[in-house]
């Protein structure tokens, strides 16, 4: 049986950018929409909730009053994404101060190792902080031990 964690953190520190050599956009539909979709299906090729993606899947959650292309980072390696963080904010909830997760979250297999995903977590990060939200949390599972120590790293518990 599958289970997920739910992990949290404060954003009422700083969070300083991490050095890396590679060039972080945010996402646009009309240009990234296909390659996207293509790196997201091939990095969760069978994870049952994110993985195998059709372009209506994608388009749905633009869709959702949530989605800002702003807050959906790219990391880019000689014009190829090979990383993403998805960000999202919870404004919705009554007697509740909003807060970020970071939604989704993918590096390339073929670029794995290289500190993509935490440049790209962190950035996410810093831009919910910069929207002046005070916490952020993420959900994975429990078995993605790299995920985990990736997280933990970032500071979420």
């Amino acid at each position: 049986m599958r289970k997920i964690l739910k992990l949290s953190r404060s954003l009422t520190e700083p969070i300083d950018h991490i050095s890396h050599t590679y060039t972080f956009i945010s996402f646009d539909p009309e240009i990234h929409r296909q390659a996207w979709l293509n790196l997201n299906n091939k990095i969760f090729e069978v994870h049952p909730d994110q993985g195998n993606w059709a372009l209506a899947d994608l388009e749905n959650r633009m869709l959702e009053s949530w989605f800002d292309p702003k807050g959906f980072f790219l990391c880019v390696d000689n014009e190829i994404i090979v990383g993403f963080c998805w960000t999202k904010i919870h404004n919705d909830f009554v007697n509740q101060e909003p807060f970020g997760e970071l939604y989704v979250i993918g590096v390339d297999p073929e670029f794995s190792n290289k500190g993509i995903g935490k440049a790209v977590c962190t950035e996410g990060l810093i831009y919910l902080r910069e929207k002046g939200l005070s916490s952020a949390i993420l959900y994975v599972d429990e078995d993605n031990a790299a995920g985990i120590g990736l997280y933990k790293s970032l500071g979420f518990n």
